[in-house]
């Protein structure tokens, strides 16, 4: 797969991005700003590709024979399908495109899309999945301090939880450590499962606090906290896909660091600072504005990212036992 077929494939996602014409300004900021962040590569300009979707510029029948290949065909499509999916909900003219995206590369019907659905659509009161060794003992032994420190006043009027501190530390590392494995593996499929992880592990928080909360709910929260379900897959799975093609090509696209320490370091630090955040939001009855809750997350994400060095080793360990039918399974809560 070439530079020119990533193009495209890129070009695709953006396309699926915008398939249903109703994204928020918020989230097509957000998605901007993931195109803004990717484009490391002279080679590929994502800005300009974003600003040639937006502008109605390019279609999906200006993108499609430039894909060549059986294999960026096919990576197009399931792409595709994991950005229409992001959001929980794939709406009738997003169905209208992926249909036409499938007759425009040849692609007979498969498995692929029917997984995607089961996974988004997985029940929120499934098992929190767990680690398979146990977490540094230094780390997940105290309540994270910056959550406190992000969030004044909740303390104050606590709501009673019915685990403690210790063990709710524990849950969100280890949700975080689960979504950074994820994020190390290749296939899309397996990168659409962080979304819905993250998810339950709010609702779980919620819940410990006396919250029965509904899917609905929970996708206003991570809107308030400024995560958006579709520029989040589509940020994660751009970096596989550039960190893979310019990876092989010797570019350097992170800055010397690897494609998969900074890949799981997005998803382990999202996730950390949700469940943080999340923790201390429920704990002080819901009471927190907008701003406090953007400042908190951003405040406890940069402490994420330099977090996630520590438990790299444990994550890629964690990421060798997995495949897509066991992340099906974990996801399903089964």
């Amino acid at each position: 797969m070439n530079i020119e077929e990533t193009r495209a494939i890129l070009t695709v996602c953006l396309l699926a991005a915008y398939a249903d014409g109703d994204k928020h300004d918020r989230e097509r900021e957000q998605i901007r700003q993931v195109a803004e962040g990717l484009a490391r590569n002279q080679e590929i300009n994502l800005p300009g590709l974003y600003q040639e979707v937006l502008m109605h510029r390019v279609q999906l029948a200006d993108v499609i024979p430039k894909l060549t290949s059986s294999e960026a065909r096919q990576l197009a499509y399931e792409m595709a399908v994991c950005v229409c999916e992001a959001d929980g909900q794939n709406s009738p003219r997003e169905q209208d495109f992926l249909a036409r995206l499938r007759e425009g590369l040849g692609q007979a019907p498969t498995t692929f899309a029917s997984q995607a659905d089961a996974l988004v659509a997985a029940p929120l009161q499934g098992p929190a999945p767990t680690v398979p060794e146990p977490a540094p003992a230094d780390s997940a032994a105290a309540p994270h301090p910056a959550a406190a420190d992000a969030l004044p006043g909740t303390a104050a009027a606590r709501r009673p939880t019915t685990i403690s501190a210790t063990e709710m530390d524990r849950k969100i590392l280890n949700a975080s450590m689960i979504n950074g494995a994820i994020e190390l593996l290749p296939e899309n499929l397996s990168t659409l499962a962080i979304i819905p992880l993250q998810m339950r592990l709010v609702y779980q928080i919620g819940q410990s606090y006396g919250y029965e909360l509904d899917r609905g709910h929970i996708k206003d929260f991570l809107a308030t906290l400024g995560v958006g379900l579709t520029s989040q897959y589509l940020e994660q799975a751009g970096r596989k896909l550039l960190g893979s093609l310019l990876g092989k090509a010797g570019k350097g696209l992170f800055g010397g660091l690897g494609r998969q320490a900074v890949s799981s370091g997005m998803s382990f630090a999202a996730t950390y600072a949700l469940g943080h955040v999340a923790n201390q939001y429920y704990a002080g009855g819901r009471t927190l504005n907008t701003q406090v809750l953007r400042d908190a997350y951003q405040h406890i994400m940069a402490d994420g990212q330099q977090l996630q060095t520590q438990y790299l080793p444990q994550m890629r360990e964690i990421s060798r036992g997995l495949n897509t039918t066991k992340i099906l399974q974990m996801v399903r809560g089964v």
